[in-house]
């Protein structure tokens, strides 16, 4: 490989911790490489930013569009406008060799400012289904990355410059993936994780301790719980569990998710793109229930994803109920040969070198490294 004097890679990203996620990923397989990379993000999203220096993170403007109300769409545009004129002057003295999108809104204005300046962009796509501020730009970019095989195949043009890579990994998730599954038995502990992500939740708290209030006694005994629960449902949460005398671990947030992913023998969440690569690169079954009416249905498709393969449960939100969802944990508790089945075909369809493929892929779109043959 023969690279250019001093690459620089600017990634975009913002809005949750999703699209933040496979962008640290990408920015530890170009540091393998000593590539130096920074973050352009919004304020709302600087906050899961810590993997990079602070000096490494630059804000710009972002909004989300919401509805199609005149004055709404107007403040929109507005402060999306701003975000550009940021970005564009921002860009001269950054000197990116490339600007990598990673979805989002907060993407907008650096991409678009880039390909106005003509450096060399590309987006990459988490999800099934491609989202609203990657179909906008697109058309625009040089070259398109997807998580999911076949999301643009029905686009001609588009799928032109599409380059399958997977989703990357954070390296926590490639440590915890060389984790085995946890034994289990029919009598034995299960280890049982809930969460449901910065957008879903408060339906984990409403569903899953009425669920486990419905399971037999005795299978109760044998649960140890980690669940992912808001602030303000701690209490509920954990006054129900204590009621049942069901052994469990409660907080709003987990910095060593991917550990408890793996010490898990079934995972309980939403289905966005970060969360299906994880569960997925380290092997473990789930249940998946998608966040309902999401225009793109982006979730439904990511699950779905999973579920083909035999490695997950799909509920959508309307059957996800405690009564269905106690039968489902009861049925998988009992029958441990299934759930290490469905630990094994989800492996089989995850991904660890995601991330590597990609910094490839940027290296080329960058013209740091040759074009593949």
């Amino acid at each position: 490989m023969t690279m250019k004097d001093d690459p620089r890679v600017l990634v975009a990203a913002g809005g949750t911790g999703g699209h933040l996620f496979p962008a640290e990923a990408l920015a530890a397989a170009l540091a393998r490489r000593n590539v130096a990379v920074e973050l352009v993000t919004d304020s709302r999203a600087a906050r899961h930013a810590g993997a990079f220096p602070p000096q490494a993170v630059h804000l710009v403007p972002s909004a989300t569009i919401r509805g199609r109300n005149p004055v709404s769409l107007a403040k929109t545009a507005s402060v999306l406008g701003y975000g550009l004129l940021k970005a564009w002057l921002m860009l001269p003295r950054l000197r990116p060799s490339v600007v990598v999108g990673f979805g989002g809104y907060p993407t907008i204005p650096p991409l678009l400012a880039a390909t106005l300046r003509g450096i060399p962009t590309l987006i990459h796509e988490q999800n099934a289904v491609m989202g609203r501020a990657n179909r906008l730009l697109a058309p625009r970019v040089r070259a398109i990355a997807t998580g999911f095989a076949g999301v643009l195949s029905r686009d001609a043009a588009l799928n032109a410059k599409a380059t399958h890579t997977g989703n990357p990994v954070r390296p926590a998730v490639i440590a915890a993936a060389a984790s085995a599954y946890p034994p289990l038995d029919a009598s034995g502990t299960l280890q049982l994780l809930v969460f449901g992500g910065s957008q879903g939740a408060r339906v984990m708290a409403d569903i899953v301790p009425p669920a486990i209030e419905k399971l037999e006694p005795l299978l109760r005994t044998r649960l140890k719980i980690t669940q992912q629960a808001r602030d303000e449902d701690l209490p509920r949460v954990r006054d129900t569990y204590a009621r049942l005398q069901v052994a469990c671990d409660v907080a709003p947030f987990f910095k060593d998710l991917p550990a408890r992913m793996a010490a898990s023998h079934l995972v309980v969440s939403r289905s966005g793109a970060s969360t299906v690569a994880e569960l997925s690169a380290i092997g473990r079954p789930g249940i998946l229930i998608p966040l309902p009416h999401a225009l793109d249905q982006d979730q439904h498709a990511n699950a779905g994803f999973l579920m083909d393969a035999g490695g997950a449960i799909r509920l959508d939100q309307a059957e996800f109920i405690p009564e269905r969802l106690a039968v489902e944990i009861a049925a998988l508790a009992g029958d441990p040969v299934r759930l290490a089945g469905m630990a094994a075909a989800a492996k089989a369809a995850g991904s660890i070198d995601a991330a590597g493929r990609l910094a490839d892929l940027v290296l080329r779109v960058a013209g740091v490294i040759p074009p593949s043959r």
